[in-house]
């Protein structure tokens, strides 16, 4: 039985074993890391129609990044349809023309 440690061959000079440094042993990095949370703070609006929209694009968090166009196009469409609908609105009347006045 030998108790000699075997030597690292591959490691670069100086380099700390994550045990070493009070960590622990980080797995194989086999390919990308999955979505993550961008945690971007969403302010809200105070109009709830466009504050709906905007925390929708939270669901682009848990998504990777070929799914987010369609949160973002879906926000985009909502928020522009809630901004049409302001210019459809009625607003209060214009001032209304006396029958008698004609223009010159």
């Amino acid at each position: 039985m030998n108790d000699a440690v075997p030597e690292v061959v591959d490691a670069e000079p100086g380099a700390v074993e994550p045990e070493q440094a009070g960590l622990p042993p980080q797995p194989p990095d086999d390919g990308p890391a999955g979505p993550a949370p961008l945690d971007v703070p969403r302010t809200p609006t105070g109009h709830p129609e466009v504050d709906a929209h905007v925390e929708r694009l939270a669901d682009a968090d848990h998504l990777t990044t070929d799914g987010h166009v369609e949160v973002y196009e879906d926000v985009h469409r909502g928020l522009r349809d809630a901004l049409t609908a302001l210019d459809a609105r009625p607003g209060p009347p214009g001032p209304a023309r006396h029958p008698a006045t004609t223009p010159h």
